[in-house]
């Protein structure tokens, strides 16, 4: 941006040959959005998927499965869904109900928050899982009361079958990245942050290429920081990758490396967020003893090790945590080199975190990257599960902001939709059109200003990336910018409202128009 004033003064700096757009009187502009936790390979990938976010009950879903079966021709392809949620269906699903609607066919379908994996008969025998196989590290294979896989698999144990599930081909992938970045700029996204599936190894990750090749070629639409795997580290050091280092050739560097991306825990939905007090007791649902405060994905002490390494070899890190146990735990690995990494290190999620750490974050300089869409989904299971924990320190983004904190607002698609929008207002209103009426807003006093929530959308996730000439609209910055209603910004903010709906007309990413509507 090389200027920021009246339009007089404006006209005085331009020529004949300037393109001139003008605002209507009913537009305002703001900077461009930045998704900072947005599984974009992931939303890519999942494309041909059979979808179970609207699936209420069991039955609808089972419904949408059988048809998604009848629909394969090839009686050897796998059947890949996501969505499916434990709570709205009103209990565990199993190999058992797949056999009735999908007979022999291998499926992986994921629950809608990504920790636990629906699998059928045909899948467990792929992947050789049986009544003698263990527990794995930091995963639970949901079993009969005789000692039978069920067919649920949570956390690491999900891995057991997806490393049978056939890749989406590299060709396929930049397609449909393209695509769906394309979508994203309709939005007002001009960067998203991609956490955690990169891995220089073509065994382990096809992004890496699929993004180098569009980066070089000048073909990926919007700027990308795309983290690596944790598996990934010793792999990314030895390749001489660093949080920065540019995929491809692209002088521009659209596609870049982001953090490691490590997990502490699991879910809210699943079960499996490490807290530091039990879960509330659901009798109709009762869980193991080991699983009552949740399920450590990588115990605290890995967590100090793969950081310090990742630190010393110019990598930060971001650290997916749930539960008050695993933000603690994240916290406490992270701190010690927060100072030394190049990007901002980060702890995603903080759904629940004790009222003792929020004001860690600034003090350690340790960004919080939360996905304000989470609060809609899970505000019923969150106070239920967490007892009265959840209105003291579940979502207290007012309080981590207070402190002085860098909030950095992300959509967590494919687990919600990547529009970015209602989580916006939800951040301000702590309310969801979805919720049953009647119900109070969650825990009000944690509400953000509309001002600091467009921050946390526009600017904040630029500064965990060190991009400190994006996300505001002075001279110097780069010049992305979304034209939106003024009503989205200047009117009340009411849940479903316009706010909520927003759709840019315009979208600006340097400099050059890329969307209008």
């Amino acid at each position: 941006m090389a200027f920021a004033g009246s339009e007089v003064d404006l006209e005085t700096r331009a020529d004949p040959h300037t393109e001139r757009i003008a605002l209507e009187p009913d537009e305002v502009a703001i900077p461009g959005l930045t998704d900072a936790h947005l599984h974009l390979a992931e939303v890519a990938a999942s494309g041909h998927h059979v979808d179970l976010h609207d699936a209420s009950t069991l039955t609808e879903g089972l419904h949408s499965i059988r048809a998604a079966h009848a629909a394969l021709t090839d009686p050897g392809a796998w059947l890949e869904g996501r969505g499916w949620d434990v709570d709205r269906w009103g209990r565990w699903p199993t190999a058992a109900d797949l056999e009735t609607v999908a007979p022999g066919r291998r499926c992986a379908l994921w629950a809608h928050d990504h920790h636990a994996l629906l699998t059928s008969h045909a899948a467990l025998t792929a992947a050789g899982i049986e009544r003698s196989t263990p527990d794995p590290a930091g995963g639970i294979i949901r079993r009969d009361a005789g000692g039978e896989p069920e067919g649920v698999l949570h956390e690491s144990a999900a891995r057991l079958v997806m490393i049978h599930v056939p890749p989406m081909t590299v060709q396929d992938l930049q397609a449909r990245l393209v695509a769906v970045a394309l979508e994203l700029l309709s939005l007002g996204v001009v960067a998203v942050h991609d956490p955690g599936r990169l891995s220089p190894d073509p065994d382990l990750d096809w992004s890496y290429p699929a993004y180098a090749w569009l980066s070089q070629t000048g073909r990926l639409p919007i700027r990308v920081s795309a983290s690596l795997r944790q598996d990934a580290l010793a792999t990314a050091l030895t390749g001489g990758l660093r949080s920065g280092t540019v995929l491809g050739s692209d002088p521009d560097g659209r596609a870049q490396v982001g953090w490691l991306k490590c997990f502490a825990d699991g879910s809210l939905g699943s079960r499996t967020a490490a807290l530091l007090d039990d879960i509330e007791p659901e009798p109709d649902r009762p869980l193991p003893a080991k699983q009552r405060r949740g399920v450590w994905n990588t115990d605290p002490d890995q967590l100090h090790d793969l950081v310090g390494r990742a630190a010393a070899g110019g990598i930060a890190s971001q650290i997916h945590a749930i539960g008050d146990a695993a933000a603690r735990a994240a916290l406490d690995a992270l701190e010690p080199t927060a100072a030394q990494v190049p990007y901002m290190p980060r702890v995603e999620h903080v759904q629940l975190l004790d009222p003792a750490d929020r004001g860690r974050f600034a003090a350690g300089g340790i960004a919080a990257s939360v996905q304000p869409a989470h609060l809609g989904t899970d505000a019923v299971q969150a106070r239920r599960l967490w007892g009265d924990r959840a209105e003291r320190s579940a979502y207290s983004w007012a309080s981590i902001a207070s402190t002085g904190a860098v909030i950095a607002f992300g959509t967590d698609a494919p687990v919600e939709p990547f529009d970015p929008w209602p989580g916006i207002a939800l951040a301000v209103r702590r309310e969801d059109p979805r919720w049953p009426t009647g119900t109070p807003p969650f825990g009000p006093a944690e509400a953000l200003d509309l001002d600091r929530a467009i921050r946390a959308a526009c600017l904040d996730p630029a500064l965990t990336a060190r991009e400190s000439d994006r996300g505001r609209l002075t001279v110097g910055q780069r010049a992305d910018l979304a034209i939106v209603p003024a009503a989205s910004i200047d009117g009340p903010v009411e849940p479903g409202g316009a706010l909520a709906t927003t759709r840019p007309t315009i979208v600006v990413m340097d400099g050059r128009v890329v969307f209008e509507r």
